[in-house]
């Protein structure tokens, strides 16, 4: 009985799923559609052909072209101090700063004078005595020549038995006295060059030292011999001062330059290499002129303080610590225009900025620096408006811009936008196009 009931509750079941598979067999499938993927909206900008000048950036402590410091060349007590003479004054070329006591170096001229006038007399003396002596030597060789000419009469005479012999003898004498007279004339003579030479000797050496006296007492006024700003002074008025003694230090105002630490990198470019990385930096200064490298100079606390300088030269050797280069930028006439506190002059130990901008490189494709992609990919709208994810070689970057030394040609569409996912072939829906 249970089983009955059983069979008459799933028989109208069973008849139910079957005409519900009859008719999903013979219902059609579902309709097939194609589906389009939608274009993403992109901001596009044209890459351009341009001459590009390269920038770089340096900073350096400013110093003064000229520093002069004076050094005590003579000894004495400092019995002058110019007024002026302190710390941060400007002092002119020319303008004596101090003095050392004179008296010693005056006294040791008049030494050597007294000296050399009296070697001078004795020169006029010398040369008297030469004189004299050839005029007596002239008269002794004369008279010797008479008593000569009388010695051989005399010994004639006695020859013949007309004198006596003593009378030859005295003759003799005389005549030997007289030849004694001149030999030693002859021999003073031959001993005045020597005189000579030592008198000329001894003249000399007074006039060096006379010449040395009055060196020193020049260098007992210490002049400024350039135009300076006293940075030290290390003196005092009626203190002795040693030879070497350091007296004070000043900087020249006429220029003053910074030592600029640029990266390698940046300092090749400027001298107009771009896209070459064995460029030898000495020698391309050397092959182009530094003059074309214009170069300002900000302060960095108040950067609206600038100057205008010029590339002077460039250190024979890199920076140990950051491997830089260090370029000097010279500033002329660093005081002009200034009136503090509004304009400062460019004094030593400013720290600034040196921008310096090279000549033009050649043509380079140049893009917006926020159109590169991870370093060196940029997004590209092909002709058939889809994307292209091109790999590029950037050459540097500079005021927001990527010079762009391989992989993209001037024209093609960037993309601005940064897109994720970047898939190729997308289609891209241009919003906004800049030229």
């Amino acid at each position: 009985m249970t089983r009955f009931r059983l069979l008459l509750f799933l028989v109208p079941i069973l008849a139910g799923l079957t005409v519900a598979a009859f008719f999903v067999a013979r219902a059609p499938g579902p309709e097939k559609t194609q589906a389009t993927p939608s274009a993403v909206a992109v901001r596009v900008v044209e890459a351009r052909m341009e001459e590009v000048r390269p920038v770089a950036r340096g900073w350096g402590n400013a110093r003064a072209s000229e520093t002069w410091t004076a050094v005590a060349e003579v000894a004495g007590r400092i019995v002058f101090r110019h007024p002026e003479l302190e710390s941060g004054r400007l002092i002119l070329a020319g303008t004596k700063v101090l003095e050392i006591d004179p008296a010693d170096y005056r006294l040791a001229i008049a030494q050597a004078e007294a000296d050399l006038a009296g070697l001078e007399a004795e020169k006029a003396q010398l040369a008297a005595e030469e004189e004299n002596t050839r005029r007596i030597l002239a008269l002794e060789e004369e008279r010797l020549a008479l008593t000569e000419e009388e010695l051989a009469r005399t010994r004639a005479l006695v020859e013949r038995g007309t004198v006596p012999q003593t009378r030859a003898d005295e003759q003799e004498r005389a005549t030997l006295q007289i030849r004694r007279t001149v030999a030693e004339l002859r021999n003073t003579l031959t001993l005045l060059p020597s005189r000579r030479d030592r008198l000329a000797a001894q003249v000399a050496r007074v006039e060096a030292a006379l010449a040395r006296a009055r060196r020193d007492l020049e260098h007992t006024a210490i002049t400024a011999p350039i135009d300076i700003r006293v940075d030290t002074v290390e003196i005092e008025r009626f203190e002795y001062v040693n030879i070497g003694q350091r007296l004070l230090v000043g900087h020249g105002v006429d220029r003053a330059e910074v030592v600029a630490h640029v990266p390698l990198d940046s300092f090749v470019r400027l001298l107009g290499s771009a896209h070459d990385d064995d460029v030898d930096p000495l020698a391309a200064l050397r092959e182009g002129p530094a003059e074309r490298i214009e170069a300002v100079l900000r302060l960095v606390s108040h950067p609206e303080q600038v100057w205008r300088g010029r590339v002077r030269r460039v250190e024979g050797e890199l920076d140990p610590q950051a491997r830089s280069v260090r370029v000097v930028v010279s500033v002329d006439d660093p005081y002009a225009g200034a009136a503090p506190p509004a304009r400062l002059p460019l004094v030593p130990n400013m720290y600034v900025e040196a921008t310096l901008t090279g000549p033009p490189l050649p043509p380079s494709v140049v893009v917006p620096e926020e159109a590169v992609h991870g370093g060196d990919t940029v997004y590209v709208r092909d002709e058939e408006g889809r994307l292209d994810a091109r790999r590029v070689r950037v050459a540097f970057r500079q005021h927001g811009e990527a010079v762009i030394a391989g992989g993209l040609a001037a024209g093609e569409s960037v993309v601005l936008d940064d897109l994720s996912p970047a898939l190729p072939g997308t289609p891209l829906s241009v919003v906004e196009e800049t030229p």
